[in-house]
């Protein structure tokens, strides 16, 4: 005869499920650009609100134009990110000036606002060693190409940031597809445990190149996957600039004063392909996902609710479209009449005192190039 089952001891399935329930998305403005939560609205001024806005809009023609500029043939590699600027810009707008930021391939545009100059980014595109080159006053590191790896740097570095008495933090990006990776979970349990000074930024854009986030995950929310670490994390509408900007805002004044790092994951979409390089995203994405998505640009609502403020106009907009064309103009050009990179640039670069096989290569090289 077959015996009973013993009774579970611990429910252990409500305990997963009353965890999920409590990472409800955090939401300032709704599709309509409405208020829906005076609690959670930054403290910005109106002249903040416009800088953001216009921040926001000059990256959605920086997207534009790097695309054109890459099927042209004149930038390399290039990670689309349009539909993201709430997620990205308003997080970035939360942040300081002494902060350090280190990025993902799709995170150039918070470098740029950060200091980076605009055809340095371009030269990092195009694989030039200039690009690499940050004048010391910007807090950034190159975009991390490894998925995932920028989250144990940045336990490093906010761990630094902390032992030097610094009030200020390290912030970091990756996307959905980031958070699968092991040095997402190294990097989260490492700050966690010595109350590192961190915020780590998932972009929730759902989908790692062409994978859904519901089939890299059991999880129902990639915020929670904070609770292991023992660390804050936060859901947040990644299409609603002002919620982005007041979760980012509240995470760096917890981690500056002693509070530790933070996980936010910021619920937002890609319009366009993963990368320029043969992504084609109507292989994995309806076109009904999209139209519903495109229904949420931050940029969109954004517009209209500064628009009832009176602060924002079509012309103010038109400004901003004109400038950064021009900039953008001039970056480009500036990065073509940078000198061409040369293999013996490759080569002396790497060491401070060649190898001697490297020393060899490096002469017949630098005797090519001179002819």
């Amino acid at each position: 005869m077959a015996s009973k089952a013993k009774a579970a001891q611990v429910d252990a399935v409500k305990t997963l499920e009353s965890i999920e329930e409590k990472f409800e998305m955090v939401q300032v403005l709704n599709e309509k650009g409405e208020v829906i939560n005076d609690k959670m609205m930054p403290d910005l001024s109106d002249e903040q609100l416009v800088e953001l806005m216009s921040r926001m809009v000059y990256t959605r023609i920086l997207d534009q134009r790097s695309i054109s500029l890459n099927r042209q043939g004149r930038l390399g590699f290039y990670a689309p990110t349009a539909g993201q600027e709430a997620s990205a810009i308003a997080s970035h707008f939360a942040l300081e000036k002494e902060d350090f930021i280190l990025p993902g391939y799709r995170d150039v545009p918070q470098i740029i606002w950060h200091g980076l100059p605009l055809y340095k980014a371009f030269l990092f595109s195009r694989g030039h060693f200039a690009g690499n080159q940050i004048p010391e006053d910007v807090n950034v590191i190159p975009p991390q190409i490894i998925i995932g790896a920028q989250y144990v740097q940045t336990a490093g570095v906010a761990l630094g940031l902390k032992k030097r008495g610094k009030k200020a933090v390290a912030a970091t990006y990756t996307g959905d597809g980031g958070s699968s990776q092991g040095d997402f979970y190294e990097g989260i349990n490492f700050a966690g445990a010595f109350g590192a000074p961190a915020v780590f930024i998932v972009q929730n854009n759902q989908f790692a190149i062409s994978t859904p986030r519901e089939e890299q995950t059991a999880a129902a929310t990639i915020a929670q996957k904070a609770v292991a670490a023992g660390i804050p994390g936060v859901l947040v509408d990644g299409m609603d600039p002002l919620a982005v900007y007041a979760v980012v805002r509240e995470a760096r004044e917890r981690a500056i004063n002693g509070e530790g790092p933070s996980l936010i994951e910021t619920l937002c979409y890609r319009y366009g392909p993963h990368t320029m390089a043969g992504d084609d995203p109507t292989r994995y994405r309806t076109s009904d996902t999209d139209n519903e998505w495109e229904k949420k640009d931050p940029i969109v609502r954004f517009r209209i609710y500064l628009e009832g403020k009176g602060l924002w106009s079509e012309e103010k907009e038109n400004e901003v479209i004109e400038k950064a064309k021009e900039e953008i103009k001039e970056a480009i050009k500036k990065a073509d009449d940078t000198p061409k990179q040369k293999v013996t640039d490759l080569i002396s670069n790497m060491f401070e005192e060649l190898p001697y096989n490297l020393q060899e290569q490096y002469e017949i090289y630098k005797e090519k190039e001179s002819k």
